[in-house]
């Protein structure tokens, strides 16, 4: 039994709803998608999958600025720029955003500018940042450990939980195996199983599960049928060249044919997926510093 005192499951239709904005939440009917590249490169970028991506049942925007690479010579993110780029495609397309913190220092920026702050694999059991990000005062998109256990995985949420912050959402992104075919094992089965242990909105990143782009379009289908409450997908302008998880990246074309299939899986499950077009936050002018 996981001594999860917050995070557990009280009774069978206990589910916590939590809100990315006023129109936007995960947990209900409604699958929530998010969509966007790796990492944030321009602001021409950006507001290319903006306008492609808004028209689309795609309810909110991802994108790095704040990047943990495996090597330190590899592209690390613009930062605090790529902030501002994220708070203007926010403001003109009324989409949410997405974005990943790595350290305590870095919340203050990232809270003020994006609607739900990402902890990535790496810092799953960053204790320190986990507590801090209990009085952040946004919404957390926990992603599970490269090799972290369901329970290590449910502790990690408890710890933002027990710290003041309950919105919380799950996103399991695969675990590593011995197989080297696909960059990591998705674990469906921990989906349905933290459905039933837990009451936060339980999400699914296929992207970085399997690594290969022809693989994510069936894994996010499955993702849906097994009970997931959204997905979380990579998708790029000219995925040939971004520069960060270009194999893994969708074109916009296929991430938007992708959400469009979808709709009957959604409703084969109860689920339905956003007609509304723009349905983020309500637009406001805003001053972009180049």
């Amino acid at each position: 039994m996981i001594n999860a005192k917050l995070a557990a499951q009280s009774h069978p239709k206990h589910q916590t709803i939590v809100k990315l904005s006023e129109k936007v939440a995960f947990g209900g009917e409604e699958l929530v998608i998010i969509g966007g590249p790796c990492t944030v490169e321009s602001w021409e970028q950006m507001e290319i999958v903006a306008q492609k991506l808004s028209p689309a049942s795609v309810q909110a925007l991802r994108g790095g600025v704040y990047k943990p690479r495996t090597s330190p010579y590899a592209f690390q993110g613009m930062g605090e720029s790529g902030l501002e780029i994220l708070a203007k495609v926010r403001s003109l397309y009324n989409m949410p955003v997405v974005t990943e913190v790595m350290s305590i220092s870095q919340i203050e920026a990232v809270a003020t500018h994006a609607d739900m702050l990402q902890v990535g694999s790496r810092n799953m059991q960053n204790f320190d940042l986990l507590k801090a990000l209990g009085q952040a005062g946004k919404p957390i998109l926990l992603k599970r450990g490269l090799a972290a256990t369901i329970e290590e995985f449910v502790m990690a949420a408890e710890y933002i939980l027990s710290h003041g912050n309950p919105d919380v959402v799950l996103c399991e992104r695969g675990i590593r195996s011995f197989d080297d075919y696909t960059r990591n094992v998705l674990d469906l089965g921990a989906v349905a199983a933290l459905k039933q242990i837990t009451h936060l909105p339980v999400i699914v990143d296929p992207s970085h599960a399997v690594g290969k782009r022809e693989l994510v379009a069936p894994l996010a289908k499955a993702a849906i049928a097994c009970g997931a409450d959204g997905l979380i997908i990579e998708c790029h302008p000219e995925p040939e060249k971004s520069v960060s998880d270009a194999r893994q990246a969708l074109s916009l074309e296929d991430m938007v044919d992708l959400v469009d299939s979808l709709k009957l899986i959604a409703t084969a499950v109860g689920r339905s997926l956003s007609q509304t077009k723009g349905v983020g936050l309500e637009a406001a002018p805003f001053i972009f510093a180049a």
